[in-house]
């Protein structure tokens, strides 16, 4: 007898903890909460998003005087004021990471990364802030402004041409192309490394920056 209540509740202790987890499995499990996505700041007037993907600050620069290696900064951000009816007015700021650095080949990049170049510990952003645009003619605009490197500060000068632009159901999109040269040594980056009579690396850095920007319609 003492052996079939015991039986018989063990199967109801059993049971009871079946009809548990059957009923947390149906108690409705709370949902999680959807990420929402990450709204951009509003833009100022004639202010332009620039689109990333559709964007790149290339360079230049000689190797032992008779070829290219060609290079890019991965990492920037950049903020552009533009009015095509008065592109005097118009403004762009541009800030850089230097670790960003890339050739194709990571042990020249680890070298530009170091003290020799850009020696991106102590610096680890260069900057450009520009202080006027002239209009050449209507494809055509002079940028001058600050570019700071290595804690130096020097003024450049961009030839940038406007590429064209677009307008779509629900943004205007325009594109530029600009161009510069700087000299290395103006921005502290004195080190030379000869081979055989020959230059490693040369002085002048040949910059190109292509730029798409968007800027949205109200509905």
């Amino acid at each position: 007898m003492h052996r079939v209540s015991r039986s018989i509740a063990g199967v109801a202790l059993v049971t009871c903890f079946s009809a548990g987890i059957l009923v947390a499995q149906q108690q409705p499990q709370p949902q999680q909460q959807q990420q929402q996505p990450q709204q951009q700041p509003p833009l100022p007037p004639n202010g332009w998003r620039i689109d990333m993907g559709h964007s790149a600050i290339n360079f230049r620069v000689r190797h032992l005087g008779i070829a290219w290696v060609n290079g890019e900064f991965r990492q920037w951000q950049g903020e552009l004021i533009y009015d095509p009816a008065r592109p005097e007015a118009s403004s762009v700021t541009a800030r850089i990471q230097t670790a960003s650095v890339n050739t194709n080949n990571e042990r020249r990049d680890n070298d530009i990364r170091s003290g020799n170049y850009l020696a991106v510990d102590s610096f680890p952003e260069m900057t450009f802030v520009s202080r006027q645009v002239q209009r050449v003619d209507d494809t055509h605009l002079r940028i001058t402004g600050d570019l700071t490197l290595r804690g130096v500060t020097r003024q450049v000068v961009l030839e940038t041409e406007i590429t064209g632009t677009i307008t779509q159901t629900r943004a205007r999109r325009v594109a530029f192309t600009a161009t510069t040269a700087i000299n290395r040594h103006d921005f502290g980056v004195v080190f030379n490394r000869v081979v055989e009579g020959a230059q490693v690396v040369g002085d002048e850095i040949r910059i190109t920056i292509d730029i798409e920007a968007i800027q949205p319609i109200s509905a």
